[in-house]
């Protein structure tokens, strides 16, 4: 226990906290595959360099004994995360609960320099009073702790004391984050509160130069939404380009909708596959290039950021994203904090041609807590209550901090149904009617515990293919190669 101890403080002492958004896929470098964090229900707008919180540390401070609960018990449960977006509301929860006993002791440790997740292996691996009771995973990785070499850790919610079938059907949780929190045995072992199914988020005042209306139904026609194709997109594109805009803004706002569209994951039956769709990538970022459809930017730098102001080089109609995407990064960064101002309030969203998700954090709690009932009020609380009082409510309204926070998606449709999913931002559409749709579109199947790794080693290849750095036959090889140095995967 005191090695652990010891290894826990050194690893924290040189780990920063992640702001709350930094979401969903922890912290990306300029031209990595990760997404930030995504922050939800009542964080302020961030902006693309927010300063980071000062070290996580296991010291705590001294506290009354807390009064037992109604799960019958009182002590610590330590809640490990990678921002502190969650154990925020676990304190919110705390607080609705005041006779809830337990206090919560949390350890945040950011994804940045791949710190996170050898330090929860560790104290999953170690046990004792130290380790996680609850802890988060996002999507880049969640697949580990659900599915794959750490999952053997997670604890089944039934095994918490949550009717768990009954309340994922009451609550419409989006089908695809419950595929990816079900373990090996059918289990339910992890859901999230957010849903991150995607969309295609434009800008009006572009789309009625181009093509004459805003409406979102006519401009889902126009990109072609359902079709599962992008023949439509390119029409459109070609359209747009003949009007002196991009259609989007370089590769990577693309590439998403493809990874989460594919039939299948990177790794099969322990073997690299390469799905046809996202193979086809390839050949989707070389004609974006070679026919100057965007600005060739590269995601999460100055020049993504400035297009979303109006400042690109030309015009750019849209990204595709979640809603997170539309909250923490789009917002901070279109020039303004109210309609007329930048881009602000000339923005709408609408289906894309082909469904995906993209990001998305999901809690799970450890089979070995000696604190599951208290545990699994915690995580139902979060997950599952689909009532005014529960996490999702709040965060879909901007509540969970009183009124006027940022709205967000969740991960149950029923609470979406009944919340005002309306914002300035989006010239006063509802945003809960096109991203409630998008959730049940998103494919849960495809991911591994590999995705964070090989999407950065993919990216990399195809953009020097389009960049003409390299063939296609090369690019493929070079893909191959990367694998096989760095992962325990069978490569053919």
């Amino acid at each position: 226990m005191k090695n652990l101890k010891r290894i826990s403080a050194i690893a924290l002492s040189v780990c920063m906290v992640s702001s709350i958004l930094s979401g969903c896929g922890g912290g990306a470098a300029a031209g990595g595959d990760a997404a930030p964090a995504a922050g939800g229900g009542d964080a302020a707008p961030k902006t693309e360099e927010a300063a980071p919180a000062p070290a996580a540390t296991e010291e705590k401070t001294e506290q009354a004994a807390p009064a037992a609960d109604a799960a019958g018990g009182s002590g610590t449960i330590n809640v490990w995360a990678f921002t502190d977006e969650v154990p925020g509301m676990i304190e919110k929860f705390k607080e609705a609960n005041p006779d809830f006993g337990y206090d919560i002791n949390p350890v945040i440790i950011a994804t940045t320099e791949g710190a996170y997740q050898p330090a929860l292996d560790q104290a999953l691996v170690a046990g004792g009073e130290d380790a996680p009771d609850i802890y988060c995973a996002e999507a880049a990785f969640v697949l580990k702790y659900t599915q794959g070499d750490m999952s053997s850790y997670a604890c089944p919610y039934d095994d918490l004391g949550i009717k768990t079938d009954e309340e994922i059907a009451a609550a419409e949780i989006a089908p695809y984050t419950v595929d990816i929190g079900t373990n090996p045995d059918g289990k339910v072992v992890g859901l999230g509160y957010q849903a991150t199914g995607g969309a295609f988020i434009y800008r009006r005042s572009i789309a009625k130069d181009a093509f004459g209306t805003d409406d979102p139904k006519e401009i889902a026609s126009i990109i072609g939404s359902g079709t599962q194709n992008w023949d439509k997109f390119w029409e459109a594109a070609d359209t747009l380009k003949s009007k002196g805009y991009g259609i989007i803004s370089g590769d990577g706002d693309i590439w998403h909708a493809i990874e989460n569209s594919s039939d299948q994951g990177w790794i099969v039956d322990g073997k690299l596959t390469i799905d046809p769709k996202r193979e086809a990538f390839l050949d989707i970022s070389k004609k974006l290039k070679d026919n100057d459809y965007h600005n060739d930017t590269q995601d999460w730098t100055d020049a993504w950021f400035a297009d979303m102001k109006g400042e690109g080089a030309k015009g750019i109609f849209g990204f595709f994203g979640p809603a997170w995407l539309i909250n923490y990064t789009l917002a901070p960064n279109c020039g303004g904090e109210k309609v007329g101002e930048g881009t602000y309030g000339d923005w709408a969203v609408c289906a894309p041609p082909v469904g995906f998700f993209w990001g998305g954090t999901w809690v799970l709690a450890n089979k070995d807590s000696q604190k599951k009932e208290a545990v699994g009020q915690i995580i139902d609380w979060i997950t599952l209550n689909c009532t005014e009082d529960g996490l999702q409510y709040k965060w879909a309204n901007g509540t969970l901090n009183g009124e006027g926070g940022t709205k967000d998606c969740v991960a149950s449709a029923k609470v979406m149904s009944i919340s005002d999913g309306t914002l300035d931002f989006l010239g006063g559409q509802d945003m809960f009617d096109v991203f409630g749709e998008a959730n049940s579109y998103a494919n849960g199947k495809n991911l591994t515990q590999y995705d964070e790794t090989i999407n950065l080693k993919w990216r990399d290849q195809v953009r020097q293919y389009s960049g003409g750095e390299k063939s296609r036959e090369d690019a493929l090889a070079g893909f191959k190669q990367d694998v096989a140095d760095n992962l325990d995967v069978i490569v053919e």
